[in-house]
């Protein structure tokens, strides 16, 4: 269950990413910060959730 988790987050990274670039092509910086938010949630999340974490 833990390494579904991991690879959810790996997924949300993947979809961040592509807000952040998609954001920088429309000129949009709400999709930017979005997106950041995104990856900095996800890999917050894989991290602790990999670690053991509650």
């Amino acid at each position: 269950m833990k390494y579904i988790l991991t690879v959810a987050a790996i997924l949300v990274v993947a979809f961040g990413v592509a807000g952040i670039v998609l954001g920088e092509a429309d000129d949009s910086p709400g999709l930017q910060l979005l997106g950041v938010v995104l990856v900095l949630g996800a890999v917050a999340f894989g991290i602790r959730n990999l670690r053991g974490g509650s």
